[in-house]
């Protein structure tokens, strides 16, 4: 490309030794762009049968079949990888890092352009598409590179990534605090609403009356004046049937269609209506069944909402080697397996494998269950009794991985889980790979930043 004598370049305006001016160098593109190319492919659609008529007659013709090309053309594989990058680097918005990204010299170093462009990369929708496109797999093969970029700069060495340590946590939805009467009311009022959006009437709605209970049960929730409130709850659970049974004598008069979309609301509704305290696999938000209620067992916060989620770091360097969620809520110990072998996926190139890993009490295995535990792998923790004093002083880098969970959290975005639907809880690499790499980039390369200066 030749130079434009009219625009100074990037690398004149800015720190070349600024962490990701170094990253932008090092980070193996071409390679991210080779394996990422065939994932953004255009898939081939099944498509469906359509009569049509003409004037030989009616007949069936398939149509939407192959893979389409319709669309313009998609930006470069580098520009949206470097955003991703960044956007979880920073914790940033879609529109966030559109705008930041229009104004950081830095940030468009990163993403492969040599002249200063004031412009937002691309429409904030994109972000999330391409998201979406690059699925699971993409996500774990740009974690997979940070992790052979950070050994091949030998910023860890492989007996560092043979011993790791391996902690869980909770993602939280992005969901209201659920309470008996809440739920109620927000059932209430969405059977009420896609009834209507669908033809059907109802005799009463009960909207004056159950805007006083809602005021009333958070006055007794309050006070502590539980039988008061019990009653309370007890008309709105009547209400909502009701509703529920005058809905179902309509059902026949709506299209297929939106029978399927009513009878799928009144089932959680009908579940929210008669779940108890003491029942298993309640639904705790309306919009996001899959939620999960997980006890933590910690006095400032007993219990969160969403899905357990699996962290490995490595021993010395706390370089994050993978992170993938759980439903269900399974044991510690029976999640071993699953993290560990995609962890060893994402190190299978540099040919090493995890040979000691470090835990807490929660993953201890009984002697059933001994062959969960990869072979060739030893599961260090307190509970073993004759410990020597080196595993004993190995043992104590442990809490290490706490200060990683944290700072994932708070600062970049895994505390609150916004993604739609079960696969926004079963996808969170969306959200938990991405934020693993704010750990690859901000201080991956810190050690040799200090050195140069």
């Amino acid at each position: 490309m030749a130079d434009d004598y009219f625009r100074a370049r990037l690398d004149q305006m800015i720190d070349l030794q600024h962490p990701l001016a170094l990253l932008a160098k090092r980070l193996p593109w071409d390679a991210i762009e080779a394996r990422i190319t065939p994932l953004l492919r255009h898939k081939n659609r099944p498509g469906y049968s359509r009569k049509l008529l003409d004037l030989f007659g009616s007949h069936q013709q398939l149509v939407a079949a192959g893979a389409s090309a319709a669309g313009r053309k998609r930006l470069p594989v580098r520009l949206m990888v470097s955003l991703l990058y960044l956007k979880y680097t920073y914790n940033e918005s879609d529109e966030g890092l559109c705008q930041r990204w229009s104004q950081d010299v830095y940030f468009q170093f990163f993403s492969g352009l040599e002249y200063f462009e004031p412009r937002p990369p691309c429409d904030p929708t994109q972000i999330g598409r391409f998201r979406q496109l690059l699925g699971e797999e993409g996500v774990e093969e740009l974690l997979s590179q940070t992790i052979q970029t950070a050994f091949k700069e030998q910023l860890v060495d492989a007996s560092d990534l043979e011993n790791v340590i391996i902690d869980s946590t909770v993602q939280i939805k992005a969901t209201a605090h659920p309470t008996d009467s809440r739920l109620l009311n927000i059932a209430r009022y969405k059977l009420v609403k896609a009834a209507k959006e669908c033809g059907l009437s109802f005799k009463q709605t009960f909207e004056k009356e159950v805007k006083a209970l809602k005021r009333k049960a958070g006055g007794y929730a309050h006070a502590k004046q539980f039988r008061r409130l019990k009653k309370v709850i007890k008309r709105q659970r009547t209400i909502v049937g009701i509703l529920l049974r005058e809905t179902g004598r309509q059902l026949a008069t709506v299209s297929e269609q939106a029978r399927l979309k009513l009878k799928e609301l009144m089932d959680r509704v009908t579940q929210i209506k008669n779940q108890k305290r003491t029942d298993k696999n309640k639904i705790y938000s309306l919009h996001a069944p899959e939620v999960e209620c997980i006890g933590k067992g910690k006095s400032g916060k007993p219990y969160e909402f969403g899905v357990k989620t699996s962290i490995v770091v490595s021993h010395q360097k706390s370089l994050i080697l993978g992170t993938r969620t759980f439903p269900s809520n399974p044991y510690d110990g029976h999640t071993l397996n699953e993290q560990l072998e995609q962890s060893t996926i994402l190190m299978q190139e540099m040919n090493i494998e995890i040979k000691k890993v470090y835990d807490d009490l929660a993953y201890r295995i009984k002697k059933a269950d001994e062959h969960l535990i990869p072979k060739g792998v030893e599961l260090i923790h307190r509970g073993i009794k004759d410990m020597t004093a080196p595993m004993k002083k190995a043992l104590k880098r442990r809490q290490s991985i706490e200060p990683v969970i944290g700072h994932v959290k708070q600062d970049h975005g895994m505390n609150r889980n916004y993604l739609k639907g079960a696969k926004g809880l079963r996808g969170l690499f969306f959200s938990l790979f991405n934020e693993c790499y704010r750990w690859q980039i901000s201080g991956l390369f810190k050690k040799q930043t200090l050195a140069t200066q």
